[in-house]
């Protein structure tokens, strides 16, 4: 069952080394990872300050400091409250679908730089609110700039790194979205502690430097050689650019592949209706299930919420949000660990293993919740610490497989005629996910209690057996040759095999 999983490069690397200066551009793309990381988590931080709250949220503030009889797992259930973290999710929900347009039309920098002047303007609108409105509209400009961001970022990521270093260079991404979560949870342990109330107005505020950086960055940025050749017919420029990239004068090969692949891109007038052609099949599913499955592992349940989770087991603010910070440490370790080892293990093996690891300790958690945490009180010090250290086990799993390779796959698998729109599919997924289970957690906290480990257990196991039957391995192999690993896949050969039989002869040829 799974033979034909593991696809052989043939020896077809590209020319080239790994450059400065591809490391310098793909630094400063992935700041957008940054801001994405920081929006995230700040959000958990700031909702649970008391004077954030008390102003904002006033509801809240009375079922957690006056009502003695509400029940641990529901003091804040909110639609409002959810509304402020999820605002953003729809807002990049659609925003991905015209930078889907700007990212073809006018290249992947013209995305990121729109990417960072909205994260500017959420951030300074979030940092001044003085009413609900202002706060919110300040989260829907944040995500219209994460929508633009999310949908450049991966593919100028994949594009400009040499095939034997994609994976690694693609889960930069994921690993600035942890360190921006972890700068954010840091952030919100320093300023809860401001006197006078304000200090939320920071934590919202301070997105405005990671913003600024990736605006001014954007300025600077070279456009991706793939891009580029999309607007323009001078293939000299094409392959100055791709010299300059690889450092290598020797890139006619990269560049005959990225040419042809122009040539039957620029034959595609409606790629969102192309997309559902056949032949494209395979790509389709994967960049509905990889986000999708991404977000039902119950991530965002610790990214959003941690802060609040770890109240609702009877830790203090400040213990709260130091947790936050441990777990976000943990994150970045183990992305960093991925990045090192994605390239060389493959992506199968650590989606799987990830997968095993999460399910085990999402069980485990749910298991001692039911067993050990009651509708009141809390509990004690010591399994309070076994909690924190099995929710750190499970986000060392998402680190090391779901959270870079579920940005990673999508951006790599996609021939270049449908690649915007391909991953404009799979952003909005991603959103709309993480929109639905942002909305919900919270209520789904209150009715299912402990049972909400189990919910996300489930969907875990399901997306470990889905990785093993249906998802062929896609390391070292060039981003333009990608086909070949659905045609001799013991699966998608069926569904591609025949549309493909030209090309296949063309190369036996």
């Amino acid at each position: 069952m799974a033979e034909g999983l593991v696809v052989a490069n043939d020896g077809e690397e590209y020319h080239g080394k790994l450059t400065c200066f591809v490391i310098l551009a793909c630094m400063m793309a992935a700041m957008g990872g940054v801001i994405f990381g920081y929006d995230i988590g700040i959000s958990g931080g700031v909702t649970s300050m008391e004077p954030f709250l008390k102003k904002f949220f006033h509801d809240v503030y009375i079922k957690m400091k006056e009502d003695k009889e509400i029940s641990n797992y529901c003091k804040f259930d909110s639609e409002l409250l959810t509304s402020f973290t999820s605002s953003l999710y729809v807002a990049g929900l659609f925003a991905t679908f015209v930078a889907s347009s700007v990212t073809r039309a006018y290249g992947r920098k013209a995305s990121i730089l729109l990417g960072g002047a909205n994260f500017l303007a959420g951030a300074a609108l979030g940092g001044t609110a003085s009413n609900i409105y202002m706060l919110i509209i300040g989260r829907v400009l944040l995500g219209v700039g994460v929508g633009f961001a999310n949908q450049a970022v991966p593919l100028y990521l994949s594009e400009m790194a040499p095939s034997k270093y994609r994976g690694g260079f693609n889960n930069s991404f994921q690993l600035s979205v942890g360190i921006g979560v972890l700068i954010a949870n840091l952030i919100n342990y320093g300023t809860e502690k401001v006197k006078g109330g304000w200090g939320w107005r920071v934590s919202l505020a301070m997105a405005a430097v990671p913003a600024s950086i990736l605006t001014l960055g954007a300025l600077f940025l070279p456009d991706t050689p793939n891009s580029l050749i999309q607007r323009t017919d001078d293939h000299e420029k094409v392959k100055r650019l791709l010299q300059r990239v690889r450092g290598t004068d020797d890139v006619q090969a990269e560049l005959d592949d990225i040419i042809l692949a122009s040539e039957i891109s620029k034959t595609i007038k409606h790629p969102f209706k192309n997309i559902l052609q056949r032949k494209y099949r395979p790509q389709l599913v994967m960049s509905v299930a990889i986000p999708f499955f991404q977000q039902v592992t119950g991530i965002n349940v610790i990214a959003f919420y941690a802060p609040i989770l770890f109240r609702t087991i009877g830790l203090g603010v400040s213990t709260s949000l130091l947790s936050a910070v441990v777990t976000g440490a943990v994150g970045i370790v183990t992305t960093g660990l991925s990045m090192l080892i994605v390239d060389k293990v493959g992506r199968r093996g650590l989606l799987i293993f990830g997968g095993i690891q999460m399910f085990v300790t999402q069980m485990i958690v749910g298991g001692l919740m039911g067993a050990k945490l009651g509708d009141h009180g809390g509990l004690s010090k010591g399994w309070a610490f076994v909690i924190l250290v099995l929710i750190c086990t499970y986000v060392a799993g998402f680190g090391l497989s779901w959270g870079p390779l579920g940005w990673l796959i999508p951006s790599e698998i996609f021939p270049l005629e449908i690649r915007s729109a391909g991953q404009s599919i799979s952003v909005s997924v991603n959103f709309l996910f993480t929109f639905l289970v942002g909305q919900t957690f919270l209520a789904m906290l209150c009715h299912f209690k402990f049972g909400i480990f189990f919910f996300f257990g489930v969907w875990v196991a399901i997306m470990t057996a889905f990785v093993y039957f249906f998802l062929p391995e896609t390391k070292n192999l060039p981003i333009e040759k990608m086909d070949r690993v659905w045609r001799e896949h013991w699966f998608w050969k069926r569904i591609v095999g025949e549309n493909n039989e030209v090309t296949i002869k063309e190369e036996e040829g």
